[in-house]
């Protein structure tokens, strides 16, 4: 079963590094056009240098801070119309619960969920006028397994579970699919400073990410992080033709984190 994407733009947000970069390269390996989003224009044009000399000339920069209106509105100068948008964009960090301030709260629930809604809102009338588009909405295990070190971020990332859900129903019968991508545990530059939070910081990575899954996420069946990779596999699939019947769902990537036998 090939993926083909020829002829199909997409954006990915906050796709510079870590997941939003592996998914930008998959989806250009599957012919698409793929318009690459950070906040620094600097940082986004060495990203589309970078992933140009691996996979080709298949990449556009659109930097913007989509956390904001004005951002979004940039990015959408640059890029006006997609046929696949990927809201990858999102922070994390630990923080003990009660010293969240309301500022924090907001400024997880801006960047997590409204700049997924802002894209969404603009790009999705145009996708059903056409009749096919993808919304691929990047969630997390802690959407469903609250963290207790990461309260904020899980209660953000269960929001955009429902984000997804309710603009499925808005896509009903017009060939644009949208679901969320329930991540697991992964691999990136952001989740190493991340366990190191955690766990000794004198102790080499393979040791530390050892430690981090022995205490911190038992739950995994892996026994390891996921490589970003991974995720992007399962997202170029739910971007293609072959993913038409799946909407309106919460598809895992999480190595068996979630402890349920639904989806």
């Amino acid at each position: 079963m090939g993926i083909d994407l020829s002829g199909r733009t997409a954006l990915v947000t906050g796709s510079t590094q870590g997941i939003g970069a592996a998914i930008a390269c998959r989806l250009a390996e599957a012919g698409a056009r793929v318009g690459v989003n950070g906040r620094s224009a600097e940082k986004t044009e060495a990203a589309v240098e970078r992933f140009t000399a691996q996979v080709g000339d298949r990449f556009l920069a659109v930097p913007g801070d989509l956390a904001t209106e004005d951002g979004e509105a940039a990015v959408a100068e640059r890029l006006p119309s997609v046929d696949i948008l990927v809201n990858n964009l999102g922070i994390f960090g630990a923080e003990a619960p009660t010293d969240i301030t309301d500022d924090e709260w907001r400024r997880y629930f801006e960047v997590n969920v409204l700049s997924a809604v802002r894209l969404i809102r603009r790009h999705l009338p145009g996708m059903s006028e056409r009749g096919w588009g993808r919304v691929l909405n990047i969630a997390s295990d802690s959407a469903v397994v609250i963290p207790e070190e990461m309260i904020h971020y899980g209660t953000s990332k269960t929001a955009l579970l429902a984000v997804s859900r309710g603009f499925a129903k808005a896509a009903a019968g017009t060939g644009v699919t949208v679901n969320s991508v329930i991540a697991g545990p992964t691999h990136t530059g952001g989740v190493e400073d991340f366990v190191y939070q955690l766990v000794d910081r004198d102790l080499p990575w393979d040791e530390a990410q050892r430690e981090f899954m022995r205490e911190h996420r038992p739950q995994s069946l892996l026994h390891r992080l996921i490589e970003p990779e991974e995720i992007a596999n399962l997202v170029t699939y739910l971007s293609s033709p072959l993913a038409s019947a799946t909407t309106g769902a919460a598809v895992r990537v999480d190595g068996g984190y979630v402890d349920s036998i639904l989806p």
